[in-house]
């Protein structure tokens, strides 16, 4: 199929050819600009294109309704009608599902949907290119070494159903990863940004953030594993409460299965999870961290479900003043907890902090740790959700308010559950990159933490 086929048309003609009981089409245009540098030199860009189609076909039998879903890149003409074919053979071929539900109703068609994708390009960096090269003049004057990436997604998705549903979203994506090293590559600093366009990012600005860090990485200390005050930064932050998302559907926590299990049966929804006045949401229409405002599932489990595609998503607090208030649910999953339908979202917010800086929050530490973020996190245990993972980039030792050198690494085990309940301030709530899910998760905002009795379980070679 030609790049010059209209997607709205493929998805037409998908939905044609289907001779199933039910089906969903789901065209997605793919478009990326990117610019990579090491030791303060571009050395790479490019721009990419691509398209995936998605086919879902449901087939309704005596024992249930059964679903397949087939998923292809550079579908071309003579390829459209064998992979919708193949995902109805894969819906014949399957058994009920479970999760199976009546596809979304159509309503009134989305007005762009008729339109050309929307489209990134290297014009995307005008004015972030040449800041970056003064960057680099700066930090070459300066004796450090700029490594890093740039990149800019947009993808355009196109949502057609066999119940009239025509559905359009626009998502762009934009990350700025940006690491500083001394000549001996002794000391590294990391800073990162998710950006919409590029335009509210400024290389200047975390230039000079991370000179100060590897300054403040002059002096070495050692420190052995143990429980420490550690001010967690807003990324480290997201990059824990997007594993507790990800960890709270709802079914799992009815079942007894996840931290959100209450003893003896049910959910701990209506649980305080903080004594701070913390609300944790969603919202697709939230400034800056805009995200899809209906469901898109490529595929089933247990947070989604591919019969609620085109459902609509409203804003939802899953922590509300400190309180467990909603865990994510499908259709299905609502009916067997009896909870409300809570989609999951596409960005994560945590607000009621004191609105204090992290800087504020150093000038008021008498001793403990400063964070950059956390690297390899892992599962260790579902039940509590206890997470274990490394520091990575610099962590740093604050006493009487100020930062007095750079300490070794450590392997942590926490939960983001616990977390929360032992957390003893929040600072104002900022636009963040995750670094450990940036590639899967790009729009929150979080506060920094304070937590008294961070658990560094043991120590970790490396920088």
């Amino acid at each position: 199929m030609s790049r010059n086929s209209k997607p709205y048309e493929i998805v037409e003609r998908a939905l044609g050819l289907s001779t199933a009981d039910g089906c969903v089409v789901i065209a997605d245009e793919h478009s990326t600009a990117n610019l990579r540098w090491a030791a303060n030199a571009l050395t790479t860009n490019g721009v990419t294109r691509g398209r995936t189609l998605t086919v879902i076909a449901t087939v309704d039998g005596a024992e249930g309704t059964a679903s397949g879903v087939v998923t292809r890149s550079a579908v071309t003409d003579a390829d459209l009608e064998p992979l919708v074919r193949a995902a109805e053979a894969a819906a014949r071929a399957a058994g009920p599902a479970e999760d199976a539900q009546p596809l979304v109703a159509g309503r009134d068609a989305d007005p762009a949907f008729t339109e050309p994708p929307a489209e990134t390009s290297s014009a995307v960096f005008e004015r972030f290119a040449p800041a970056l090269g003064e960057s680099f003049a700066r930090a070459r004057a300066g004796g450090r070494e700029l490594y890093g990436f740039a990149n800019h997604e947009l993808t355009s998705t196109y949502l057609g159903t066999s119940t009239g549903l025509r559905l359009r979203h626009d998502q762009p994506n934009g990350t700025l990863e940006l690491n500083a090293k001394s000549p001996d590559r002794s000391r590294s600093a990391w800073a990162g940004r998710a950006t919409r366009d590029f335009t509210d990012v400024d290389p200047a600005a975390l230039d000079t953030e991370l000179a100060e860090r590897l300054g403040w990485a002059e002096r070495r200390i050692e420190l052995p594993a143990g429980r420490y005050e550690t001010l967690l930064p807003p990324t480290a932050v997201a990059d824990l409460l997007i594993y507790q998302l990800w960890s709270s559907a709802a079914r799992d926590a009815a079942e007894g299965r996840t931290v959100f299990s209450r003893p003896g049966g049910g959910t701990r929804i209506g649980e305080r999870l903080s004594t701070l006045p913390l609300t944790l949401r969603s919202d697709p229409r939230e400034p800056g961290l805009e995200s899809s405002p209906f469901v898109l599932a490529h595929s089933s489990g247990d947070d989604a479900s591919v019969f609620d595609n085109g459902l609509p998503v409203a804003a939802t607090d899953w922590i509300r003043a400190g309180k467990l208030e909603r865990l994510v649910t499908t259709r299905h999953s609502a009916g067997l907890t009896g909870l409300p339908v809570s989609p999951g979202a596409g960005n994560l917010i945590l607000d009621g902090g004191d609105g204090r800086s992290l800087a504020e929050m150093v000038a008021s530490t008498e001793r403990g740790l400063l964070l950059t973020c956390l690297w390899y996190i892992r599962e260790v245990d579902p039940a509590t959700l206890l997470l274990t993972g490394l520091t990575r980039d610099g962590v740093y030792l604050v006493e009487g308010g100020e930062v007095v050198g750079a300490v070794n690494n450590f392997r942590f085990n926490e939960s983001p559950v616990d977390l929360l309940s032992r957390a003893v301030e929040a600072g104002r709530t900022e636009r963040t990159l995750p670094r450990e899910w940036g590639d899967w998760f790009t729009r929150a905002a979080m506060p920094a933490l304070r937590v008294p009795d961070f658990n560094m379980s043991s120590v970790s070679p490396g920088v």
